[in-house]
């Protein structure tokens, strides 16, 4: 498999990982900053932009496992992440399946599938206008047919309704093109959901390891707001919960200087190379120690 990733700095390393339906460019008016202090991976995951686009492999075991092996590739043993969206979703299998790899796991703006309680069909018209993209993604080949040349309807709704504060007409026209140029990438874009019953199916059992390492969740006070404390306090017993104000479910775009600031708070143990009270290196410098 072939991932794209776009790295710079120095320090620790640092993994970024955005959601759907969007690519590397999602972290870039964080990179610059993060640079300064970290080694910043920010990839594509299989599936999206430049990286390959295989038939399967899109349950979050699989994608986890991928993040494990783009990080050995370059070199990085153990390593802080910050995952949004489905990248929540890849960083909670990555920490549950390969705790000897994170120190450190910043997670913003999703409820987990199989860990955080399911919602009921006939709900809320909010949660409705929220969540009716689940059950469409999941479809075997007639999503594609009825988004096909209709991307920017499709996943421009998407970034419209999601956002408190709007975000720019490039980015979002960056996203839509990104989908809308390959068949193969639109296609993709919708395997992460038809997956689901194996990732649900994953998340069940790993309710049973619960995470020591230490977990900042971030939501936007406009869309998931303090439920993703809530849903990693179901997994993680080291919880940060904040809610950033005026903000939808894009933080790093929408409230980038006040998600930059959380990060920089929440990774100085790690960039400074502290060990936390039951010894653990917090430094990204200590060896491999997952089975």
């Amino acid at each position: 498999l072939r991932l794209h990733a776009v790295t710079g700095g120095a320090g620790p390393a640092l993994l970024l990982l955005a959601g759907w339906p969007q690519t590397w460019y999602a972290w870039r008016l964080l990179m610059p900053a993060l640079a300064r202090d970290f080694q910043v991976v920010a990839v594509d995951p299989r599936g999206v932009g430049l990286s390959d686009k295989p038939r399967d492999g899109y349950d979050t075991g699989t994608l986890a496992r991928d993040m494990v092996a783009l990080m050995d590739a370059l070199g990085h043993e153990r390593f802080a992440m910050v995952g949004h969206d489905v990248g929540m979703w890849t960083g909670y299998a990555l920490a549950a399946d390969h705790p000897g790899r994170l120190d450190r796991l910043a997670v913003a703006e999703a409820a987990i599938p199989g860990l955080s309680p399911t919602p009921p069909l006939f709900g809320s018209d909010a949660a409705n206008d929220r969540l009716w993209h689940f059950a469409f993604n999941r479809l075997a080949g007639v999503n594609e047919e009825l988004v096909s040349g209709r991307e920017q309807l499709y996943f421009g709704r998407q970034f419209a309704t999601k956002a408190a504060r709007p975000l720019p007409d490039y980015a979002v026209q960056h996203y839509v093109d990104t989908l809308a140029d390959d068949a193969e990438a639109l296609r993709a874009s919708f395997e992460f959901y038809r997956a689901l019953d194996l990732t649900i199916a994953q998340n069940e059992e790993r309710k049973s390891r619960r995470l020591s390492l230490p977990v900042l969740a971030i939501g936007g006070a406009g869309n998931q707001g303090a439920g993703v404390g809530a849903t990693m306090r179901l997994a993680a017993d080291d919880v940060e919960s904040l809610v950033l104000p005026e903000c939808g479910h894009y933080p790093a775009e929408e409230a980038p200087e006040a998600m930059l600031s959380a990060l920089a708070a929440f990774l100085a143990p790690y960039r400074d190379g502290r060990t936390s009270p039951d010894g653990r290196t917090t430094g990204g410098t200590a060896g491999r120690t997952d089975a």
